[in-house]
């Protein structure tokens, strides 16, 4: 028999008893499917995080001020006042910076006719738009007269805007933001996201009206950078460190009141981190390859026995040792082979279920689909060869006495 002979025969086998067949392809069914599942989970959510991410801005350095010192206690990060407007107006000057938006930001009730929610204002300059990669879906951002007019002006998130009733014809109409009243001059492109990263539920207003109107003193909560490309941010960000240390008066060695986050390491940091999860999420996984590979070893085990007269037969009629070694292998190779396709397609379908309920799609690695079949193939070579060397090596006169 040639090998394509012994594939017809395994699967003339396999059909003759097919319960026993899908039972004993269920443990590679499972963790071919579950590796392929998993690592799709685990690329889904690193490009779930990563869109997130890239959403806050194109190039993006965040600096927030640092810890509040009183004497020997120290608050928590974000409570200094250590940064101003004037820093980020020398921040602006360093070369590589393209636009720079310093925030301050307060929470106060926001209402539209006779509906009300409560929600982030941040106030901010016109630069907020490029640095924060803000896209306005109906009129207008705000300008460099709403800012030096101080201007009561308000361009809302898309999630504030659905929570307050606001649509199309909004704008032109008047919002109160903490009991003042504000005109509506656009409506953010929602940008998605949830909890910290959710830049939906904002109203933006001018920062010089924040400051007249809501919060006082002359210090901002974050100052945003937009870098020209990604090859100059750690170069900025030397650049600004060392700026902000010369005007804090800070010296070298001592703690600094300011700490500069950059996206693109934040970025890198994500990507190694749901690289090393799925990894070992697919190892976790390949455990049931295994188990099922040791469950194809028992019932070609099995066969054998069954089949230790069909063997002797084979043998008296000039069928070699290695030809029974073949027939036997073969038919495990089929076995995992198959099932191990059929976990594919399973993990596949589990994959975009998934995907389109976590919301970031259908998202599947082609390597992943070539390792988790060729590793289903190695587990039928691996736990075939011992029951198909026990069918060649018995001996034709004790088989054919066998009953």
């Amino acid at each position: 028999m040639n090998s394509l002979d012994l594939v017809r025969l395994a699967l003339s086998r396999l059909r003759s008893n097919r319960l026993r067949a899908v039972l004993t392809m269920l443990g590679v069914i499972i963790g071919v499917a579950s590796v392929v599942s998993l690592v799709a989970v685990g690329d889904g959510t690193t490009r779930g995080i990563t869109t997130q991410l890239q959403s806050l801005g194109t190039n993006l350095l965040t600096i927030n001020p640092g810890r509040a010192i009183s004497g020997a206690n120290a608050g928590e990060p974000g409570s200094s006042t250590s940064l101003t407007l004037a820093d980020a107006a020398a921040v602006g000057q360093i070369p590589g910076v393209v636009a720079v938006a310093p925030e301050i930001a307060t929470t106060l009730p926001a209402i539209a006719g006779t509906k009300n929610t409560t929600t982030t204002i941040v106030g901010t300059t016109p630069s907020y738009a490029l640095v924060r990669n803000q896209s306005v879906w109906l009129g207008s951002f705000l300008s460099p007269v709403t800012q030096s007019l101080s201007l009561r002006v308000a361009v809302v998130g898309a999630t504030t805007a659905t929570n307050l009733g606001l649509g199309a014809n909004s704008v032109g109409t008047d919002i109160k933001i903490g009991g003042i009243p504000f005109r509506v001059i656009g409506i953010l492109q929602p940008k998605g996201g949830s909890s910290a990263l959710n830049q939906d539920d904002q109203i933006v207003v001018p920062l010089s009206t924040v400051r007249s109107e809501f919060v006082g003193g002359i210090s901002v909560r974050t100052i945003g950078v937009s870098v020209a490309s990604v090859g100059q941010m750690d170069a900025v960000t030397a650049a600004i460190t060392t700026m902000l240390q010369g005007r804090h008066g800070i010296l070298p060695g001592h703690p600094l009141d300011f700490a500069i986050a950059n996206q693109a390491q934040l970025l890198g940091a994500v990507s190694s981190v749901s690289t090393l999860l799925a990894v070992l999420l697919a190892g976790i996984a390949s455990i049931s390859l295994v188990v099922g590979g040791i469950g194809i070893m028992n019932i070609m085990l099995v066969s054998v026995r069954e089949r230790t007269r069909e063997i002797g037969i084979r043998k008296a009629i000039g069928a070699r040792s290695r030809d029974i070694l073949l027939q036997f292998l073969i038919e495990a190779l089929t076995l995992s082979v198959l099932g191990g396709a059929i976990g594919i397609v399973l993990g596949l379908v589990i994959s975009a279920v998934i995907g389109q309920i976590a919301g970031w799609g259908f998202v599947f690695s082609p390597l992943i689909l070539i390792v988790a079949a060729a590793f289903s193939a190695v587990v039928g070579v691996v736990f075939g060869v011992w029951p198909a060397r026990q069918a060649a090596l018995l001996d034709p006169i004790a088989a054919l006495r066998y009953e």
